[in-house]
């Protein structure tokens, strides 16, 4: 079954139990889904299903700073209840080391490719490029950034 799919199984079962606050969650997400392929005129498979969902999740952590910092734990709390509600979409997060394997691999595999080899700084977006696919959804890209950061400055 497709993510798309499960996430529509999703809302139906919600619909029927009722669940207010998992239905608009849910509702929320296909309603993003609807709009990005009405915008790119395609069908979203999983992997873009996934970079939605991410998005959206990348946005609820902000909101929910913001709203901290503004003394407005209810509507935090409403955000973190989403946040949970979307996070079950994504598949089992990496480890640590996982990550940073990968890193390790992405940096070898650029260092192959290019002649110059993966030597520094400037080369990070060639790093990124290749491990975002592997790592997207499993892994917070920022820390996966910070991490090829530090190995390229070495």
């Amino acid at each position: 079954m497709s993510l798309k799919a499960r996430i529509n199984e999703d809302m139906k079962t919600a619909m029927k139990a009722r669940e207010t606050a998992r239905l608009g969650a849910i509702r929320l997400l296909l309603a993003a889904i609807k709009q990005r392929e009405v915008d790119e005129r395609i069908e979203l498979d999983d992997a873009a299903v996934l970079a939605v969902i991410d998005k959206m999740l990348k946005q609820r952590r902000d909101s929910i700073t913001q709203y901290e910092q503004a003394g407005r734990q209810d509507l935090a709390d409403a955000e973190k209840f989403e946040s949970r509600v979307l996070s079950a979409y994504l598949p089992q997060p990496f480890s640590a080391e996982e990550i940073q394997a990968a890193v390790a691999e992405a940096i070898a595999t650029v260092a192959t490719v290019a002649a110059s080899g993966a030597a520094g700084p400037q080369d990070m977006g060639k790093v990124m490029a290749a491990l975002k696919p592997k790592l997207a959804g499993r892994a917070d890209m920022s820390q996966v950034s910070g991490l090829v950061k530090a190995a390229l400055s070495k």
